[in-house]
């Protein structure tokens, strides 16, 4: 068995079909897929019993409603394959894309992990493409800061050799689990690379955990940034300007006092400000003047 792909299905009778036959239609047929139903009150839980009797390939998993890291959990000790992958149930993939990284893996047996290209917010005005370069990495550091991964840690776009799962799981209780949980993959990982291969269609809800974060939420996802640059891992000015504006979203939505400790960084504005006022007054400055410039209706 060549790629164990896992789905997690949660109340997505609307989409999950689009999704299964997506992975269906690849001309690449050497997988399993491994559906985990996490409790799902609509009518999900019946459609993933029928799609299984369709095909000896697919097996269910019911479970109780545990949450997005537990099922990518259960799935990841349920696989057989070689690689695994996740899909999001409201999510599909293009025609060939499975081919196509399969065949760059076997052609390539050292990359352990495999990003190849996304749609993103596919449906929505802010649709667009995220087109990766052919690259490896064998610097893992380089892929985060050079490649700015750290923008798109998601965990669907990815195909990963199974054995880096040995002793990582999926944070359960945590939202934006998949920062969390790319960094301790990149630590166990040899050799990561990134192709212009394949697109995943990463399908925008507008009642999803992204785009209704709210404070809690924002804090894991700063909280998942944080242990990485704690953790003595070298960072660059463009990313710590990309925490430093997780930190101003945290602050704004929670008041909670700022985590982000100060570095040595300049070379734009909210840098520049941050070490004239300090992290709390820039928090509080961001914060009054979104407030400023909201529309009154």
């Amino acid at each position: 068995m060549e790629l164990s792909i896992i789905i997690p299905v949660y109340n997505v009778e609307k989409t999950l079909r689009r999704c299964v036959e997506s992975v269906l239609r690849q001309s690449f047929q050497n997988f399993e897929m491994i559906l985990v139903d996490d409790g799902s009150t609509d009518n999900s839980a019946t459609m993933v019993d029928e799609i299984a009797r369709t095909d000896n390939r697919i097996s269910v998993i019911h479970q109780s409603n545990q949450g997005l890291s537990a099922a990518r959990n259960t799935g990841i000790k349920a696989a057989k394959g070689r690689y695994i992958t996740f899909i999001d149930s409201d999510d599909f993939i293009a025609q060939d894309t499975y081919k196509g990284v399969m065949d760059l893996l076997n052609a390539h047996p050292e990359y352990d992990i495999l990003e190849f290209s996304v749609i993103e917010k596919y449906g929505s005005k802010a649709q667009h493409p995220l087109i990766l370069d052919d690259c490896v990495y064998q610097n893992k550091q380089e892929y985060w800061l050079k490649g700015q991964a750290y923008r798109h840690t998601y965990a669907w776009n990815k195909i990963y050799r199974r054995e880096l799962f040995i002793d990582i799981e999926f944070p359960k209780g945590k939202n934006f689990e998949d920062a969390h949980t790319l960094p301790k993959l990149m630590a166990a990982a040899k050799t990561i690379a990134t192709t212009s291969l394949g697109t995943y269609y990463y399908c925008w809800n507008d009642a999803g955990i992204t785009a209704n974060a709210n404070g809690q939420d924002l804090t894991s996802l700063l909280e998942a940034h944080l242990a990485y640059i704690n953790g003595n891992n070298e960072i660059d000015a463009t990313y710590y300007t990309h925490i430093l504006n997780i930190q101003l979203d945290v602050y704004e939505a929670t008041k909670a006092v700022p985590l982000l400790p100060i570095r040595p960084f300049y070379g734009n504005l909210k840098l520049t400000l941050l070490h004239l006022l300090g992290i709390k007054c820039l928090c509080k400055l961001n914060t009054l003047f979104h407030k400023t410039i909201k529309p009154s209706h």
